[in-house]
Protein backbone atom coordinates (compact mmCIF):
# COMPACT_ATOMS: atom_id res chain seq x y z
CA UNK A 1 0.00 0.00 0.00
CA UNK A 2 1.50 3.67 -1.02
CA UNK A 3 2.05 6.26 1.24
CA UNK A 4 -0.61 8.61 1.48
CA UNK A 5 -0.18 12.61 1.17
CA UNK A 6 -3.41 12.88 2.45
CA UNK A 7 -5.16 12.52 5.73
CA UNK A 8 -9.09 11.92 6.77
CA UNK A 9 -9.75 14.03 9.83
CA UNK A 10 -12.98 13.25 11.66
CA UNK A 11 -13.61 16.21 14.50
CA UNK A 12 -15.51 16.12 17.01
CA UNK A 13 -17.94 13.46 16.63
CA UNK A 14 -16.73 11.39 19.93
CA UNK A 15 -18.97 13.82 22.11
CA UNK A 16 -21.60 13.49 24.90
CA UNK A 17 -23.66 15.75 23.03
CA UNK A 18 -24.60 17.67 26.87
CA UNK A 19 -25.19 20.91 26.00
CA UNK A 20 -28.11 23.45 24.87
CA UNK A 21 -28.26 22.78 21.31
CA UNK A 22 -26.94 18.76 21.66
CA UNK A 23 -29.80 17.14 20.42
CA UNK A 24 -30.19 19.15 17.20
CA UNK A 25 -26.01 18.26 16.24
CA UNK A 26 -26.92 14.65 17.68
CA UNK A 27 -29.87 14.13 15.11
CA UNK A 28 -28.04 15.80 12.62
CA UNK A 29 -24.41 13.75 13.03
CA UNK A 30 -26.86 10.43 12.65
CA UNK A 31 -27.86 11.69 9.60
CA UNK A 32 -24.28 11.57 8.25
CA UNK A 33 -22.83 8.62 10.79
CA UNK A 34 -23.18 5.87 8.24
CA UNK A 35 -21.85 7.77 4.88
CA UNK A 36 -19.13 9.28 7.47
CA UNK A 37 -18.12 5.66 8.51
CA UNK A 38 -18.10 4.09 5.04
CA UNK A 39 -15.94 7.20 4.05
CA UNK A 40 -13.59 6.40 6.53
CA UNK A 41 -13.45 2.44 5.61
CA UNK A 42 -12.64 3.53 1.80
CA UNK A 43 -10.11 6.19 2.67
CA UNK A 44 -8.47 3.63 5.23
CA UNK A 45 -8.91 0.83 2.48
CA UNK A 46 -6.67 3.18 0.80
CA UNK A 47 -4.01 3.76 2.56
CA UNK A 48 -5.26 7.06 3.99
CA UNK A 49 -4.23 7.73 7.33
CA UNK A 50 -7.73 8.80 9.91
CA UNK A 51 -7.43 11.27 12.47
CA UNK A 52 -9.80 12.16 15.37
CA UNK A 53 -9.19 15.56 16.34
CA UNK A 54 -11.76 15.94 19.73
CA UNK A 55 -12.05 18.14 22.21
CA UNK A 56 -10.95 16.92 25.73
CA UNK A 57 -14.07 17.84 27.59
CA UNK A 58 -12.09 19.14 30.92
CA UNK A 59 -10.86 15.23 31.26
CA UNK A 60 -6.78 16.89 30.78
CA UNK A 61 -5.48 13.54 32.42
CA UNK A 62 -7.03 11.12 30.03
CA UNK A 63 -6.55 8.99 26.93
CA UNK A 64 -8.50 8.40 23.80
CA UNK A 65 -10.07 5.52 25.39
CA UNK A 66 -11.14 7.53 28.47
CA UNK A 67 -12.63 10.34 26.40
CA UNK A 68 -14.38 7.73 24.67
CA UNK A 69 -16.11 5.93 27.27
CA UNK A 70 -17.16 9.17 28.88
CA UNK A 71 -18.70 10.33 25.97
CA UNK A 72 -20.58 7.03 25.87
CA UNK A 73 -22.13 8.17 28.94
CA UNK A 74 -24.04 11.03 27.53
CA UNK A 75 -26.58 11.52 25.17
CA UNK A 76 -24.48 11.16 22.36
CA UNK A 77 -23.85 7.74 22.57
CA UNK A 78 -25.66 6.92 19.60
CA UNK A 79 -22.96 8.54 17.17
CA UNK A 80 -19.76 7.76 19.45
CA UNK A 81 -21.00 3.78 19.65
CA UNK A 82 -21.18 4.21 15.53
CA UNK A 83 -17.73 6.48 15.13
CA UNK A 84 -15.49 5.09 17.74
CA UNK A 85 -12.36 5.19 16.59
CA UNK A 86 -10.42 2.36 15.92
CA UNK A 87 -7.22 1.26 17.33
CA UNK A 88 -4.37 1.58 14.10
CA UNK A 89 -6.82 5.78 14.25
CA UNK A 90 -4.90 8.60 15.47
CA UNK A 91 -6.45 10.46 18.16
CA UNK A 92 -5.37 14.18 18.95
CA UNK A 93 -7.34 16.04 21.91
CA UNK A 94 -7.84 19.56 21.35
CA UNK A 95 -8.64 22.12 24.04
CA UNK A 96 -10.39 24.78 22.19
CA UNK A 97 -12.14 24.69 18.49
CA UNK A 98 -9.35 24.64 16.28
CA UNK A 99 -7.66 21.14 15.40
CA UNK A 100 -4.40 22.85 15.22
CA UNK A 101 -4.65 25.43 18.74
CA UNK A 102 -2.43 23.64 21.56
CA UNK A 103 -1.57 20.66 19.86
CA UNK A 104 0.58 18.03 18.01
CA UNK A 105 -1.61 17.89 15.09
CA UNK A 106 0.84 19.86 12.56
CA UNK A 107 3.78 17.93 14.00
CA UNK A 108 1.91 14.53 13.08
CA UNK A 109 0.96 15.99 9.73
CA UNK A 110 4.71 16.56 8.77
CA UNK A 111 6.10 13.45 10.13
CA UNK A 112 3.80 11.25 8.36
CA UNK A 113 3.96 13.76 5.07
CA UNK A 114 0.47 15.20 4.97
CA UNK A 115 0.14 18.13 2.75
CA UNK A 116 -3.44 17.36 1.80
CA UNK A 117 -6.39 17.03 4.31
CA UNK A 118 -9.93 16.00 4.09
CA UNK A 119 -12.49 17.64 7.27
CA UNK A 120 -15.35 16.09 8.44
CA UNK A 121 -17.51 15.68 11.47
CA UNK A 122 -18.76 18.44 13.97
CA UNK A 123 -19.79 21.72 14.44
CA UNK A 124 -18.99 23.07 10.50
CA UNK A 125 -19.92 26.20 12.11
CA UNK A 126 -17.22 26.31 14.29
CA UNK A 127 -14.40 23.38 15.27
CA UNK A 128 -14.65 22.21 11.47
CA UNK A 129 -14.27 26.09 10.39
CA UNK A 130 -11.81 27.01 13.02
CA UNK A 131 -9.80 23.71 11.94
CA UNK A 132 -10.21 24.46 8.15
CA UNK A 133 -8.88 27.76 9.04
CA UNK A 134 -5.72 26.51 10.69
CA UNK A 135 -4.87 24.34 8.16
CA UNK A 136 -5.44 26.76 5.70
CA UNK A 137 -2.37 29.29 6.69
CA UNK A 138 -0.32 26.08 7.00
CA UNK A 139 -1.11 26.12 3.55
CA UNK A 140 -2.52 22.23 3.61
CA UNK A 141 -4.90 21.75 0.75
CA UNK A 142 -8.56 21.03 1.31
CA UNK A 143 -11.17 19.05 0.76
CA UNK A 144 -14.56 19.44 3.32
CA UNK A 145 -17.29 17.00 1.70
CA UNK A 146 -20.63 19.19 2.21
CA UNK A 147 -22.63 15.92 3.32
CA UNK A 148 -19.79 14.55 5.85
CA UNK A 149 -20.18 17.85 8.15
CA UNK A 150 -22.63 18.79 10.53
CA UNK A 151 -23.84 21.59 12.59
CA UNK A 152 -26.67 22.39 15.55
CA UNK A 153 -28.24 24.40 12.29
CA UNK A 154 -28.31 23.73 8.82
CA UNK A 155 -28.37 27.12 7.59
CA UNK A 156 -25.02 27.78 9.73
CA UNK A 157 -23.80 24.81 8.50
CA UNK A 158 -24.33 25.97 4.80
CA UNK A 159 -22.92 29.13 5.66
CA UNK A 160 -19.75 28.06 6.98
CA UNK A 161 -19.33 26.03 4.30
CA UNK A 162 -19.56 28.99 2.04
CA UNK A 163 -16.70 30.78 4.15
CA UNK A 164 -14.32 27.27 3.55
CA UNK A 165 -15.13 27.56 0.05
CA UNK A 166 -14.90 31.09 -0.83
CA UNK A 167 -12.08 32.04 1.78
CA UNK A 168 -10.13 29.05 2.38
CA UNK A 169 -10.14 27.74 -1.39
CA UNK A 170 -11.75 24.24 0.03
CA UNK A 171 -12.95 21.61 -2.24
CA UNK A 172 -17.27 21.37 -0.63
CA UNK A 173 -18.08 18.95 -2.70
CA UNK A 174 -20.15 15.91 -2.21
CA UNK A 175 -18.10 12.65 -0.36
CA UNK A 176 -19.51 10.32 -3.43
CA UNK A 177 -17.75 12.86 -6.30
CA UNK A 178 -14.65 12.28 -3.99
CA UNK A 179 -11.77 10.32 -6.36
CA UNK A 180 -9.74 8.04 -3.86
CA UNK A 181 -7.32 7.11 -6.72
CA UNK A 182 -7.47 10.36 -8.21
CA UNK A 183 -6.21 11.96 -4.99
CA UNK A 184 -3.38 9.18 -4.32
CA UNK A 185 -1.88 9.65 -7.60
CA UNK A 186 -1.59 13.36 -7.53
Amino acid sequence: MQQSNTALLIIDVINKMDFDGGENLLEHSLEIADNLRAFKQEAKEKGIPVIYVNDNFGLWQDNATEIVEECKKGRGNPLVEKMEPEEDDFFVIKPKHSGFYGTQLDILLAQIGVDRLILTGTTGDMCVLFTANGAYMREYDLYIPKDLVVSEDKTDNKNALKIMERSLFADISPAAEFDFDKVLNK
